[in-house]
């Protein structure tokens, strides 16, 4: 908030989503949910850009494939209008594609305890945060939306097994009992899986078998036990994982299924880069790998206070910070800027954001993960923090 405004109100909301999401998609979801519903001037976006709402807070935690938190809106309005803003994100029924319901649980004057802690939390706002141009606004609202995009179930071989898009390209897959685990390995941003569809192994499943390495995730039940020696009789697999006894991978949330990969010392990155490596048409990003150490040394200093921020660092090529920016002005900033070699943000590496860094001769970009790219200099290489583990 300004010098001259202090908060008044803080709108708090407790809220539940049935899957897991991440602040982003919260973010994304309240402000396209509640745009255009009373009107250009109780937008959101505007009250922002006015200086009546600062910026939002989200705290959340996800367990059993659910996430709950809790939503902060610090408002500088009168008491009608922050009441109507809260029930307007109160509205707000889906993150992404899951359900979610959000509830009020207070609207608390800040202005009757502790206001010199309120006035101190005002000044580092001041500091933090900048006013957002509309069209900068609706580009990150973009970004953020591209984030819940994932990858479509497809039929592989004779038998139109589910499986999903990184059965063709990469050298790996997992052989998973159902379609449920393939939705599952899916939303953990795994595409190299197919489903058997049952105990008796297809001929397709053979067939691969002779092509590629190929590791079964199967069901810690007697199902997964009889499947598992019906594919030691008729073919080779490189390892055979179970989930927990007892329980059915479905059963299982997609950050469970990555760890008990990494349990199991599958090396994910090495895989996806392999995977993408491999794509022909249009040319695939490539990840950050051991080619990279000084950059990704560097990464992995700049993480802990970078992750959380929506902001942008740019390094030059001595690896020292050059610029550092709402991803908000990114684009505007870049290109205003010179020698910049690496960019390092807390954000989606869009197509658009290629291009501008590109322009600017930036040969190295890292965020949190990849939306959907077109063409990609040979010369430019693209990474995520889950690549390099942080994540």
């Amino acid at each position: 908030m300004p010098d001259s405004g202090i908060v008044k109100y803080l709108v708090k909301l407790r809220f539940e989503v049935d899957g897991v999401v991440e602040r982003a998609d919260v973010i994304g979801a309240i402000f396209g949910q509640t745009e255009g519903l009373f009107g250009p001037e109780m937008n959101l976006n505007e009250l922002q850009k006015s200086w009546k709402v600062g910026r939002i807070e989200i705290n959340l935690e996800s367990k059993n494939d659910r996430t709950r938190g809790e939503v902060i809106i610090p408002m500088s309005t009168d008491i009608g209008t922050a009441a109507l803003i809260a029930a307007a994100v109160e509205s707000v029924d889906k993150v992404g594609p899951c359900s979610a319901r959000f509830n009020v649980g207070q609207i608390e004057d800040v202005r009757a305890v502790k206001r010199k802690q309120i006035v101190d939390r005002a000044k580092l706002i001041v500091r933090d945060w900048s006013s957002k141009t509309a069209s900068e606004g609706e580009n990150l609202l973009k970004d953020v939306t591209e984030s819940t995009k994932r990858a479509k179930v497809i039929n592989y071989g004779l038998e139109n097994l589910p499986a999903g898009p990184g059965v063709y390209s990469s050298e790996l897959v997992y052989l998973v009992e159902g379609r449920a685990d393939v939705v599952l390995f899916l939303r953990a941003g795994i595409e190299n899986v197919v489903a058997l569809e049952g105990t008796s192994i297809p001929d397709s499943i053979i067939e691969l078998g002779k092509k590629k390495r190929l590791i079964a995730v199967l069901d810690g039940d007697r199902g997964g036990e009889l499947i598992e020696k019906e594919l030691a009789q008729v073919m080779k697999v490189e390892k055979v994982i179970h989930a927990p006894q007892g329980k059915e991978v479905e059963d299982l949330t997609p950050i469970d299924v990555i760890n008990m990969l990494k349990a199991e010392k599958v090396d994910m990155p090495a895989v996806q880069r392999r995977q993408k490596a491999a794509e022909a048409a249009p040319p695939a990003p490539r990840a950050a790998d051991e080619a990279e150490e000084p950059v990704v040394v560097k990464t992995r200093e700049l993480y802990p206070n970078l992750n959380g921020t929506l902001e942008a660092i740019l390094l030059d090529q001595g690896l020292q910070e050059i610029g550092r920016f709402p991803i908000s002005e990114l684009v505007q900033k870049m290109e205003g800027t010179s020698g910049a070699l690496y960019l390092i943000f807390d954000g989606i590496v869009t197509q658009r954001l290629v291009e501008s860094a590109t322009r600017m001769g930036v040969k190295g970009i890292i965020g949190h993960r990849t939306g959907e790219l077109g063409q990609v200099p040979e010369d430019v290489r693209i990474g995520t923090f889950r690549d390099l583990g942080l994540e």
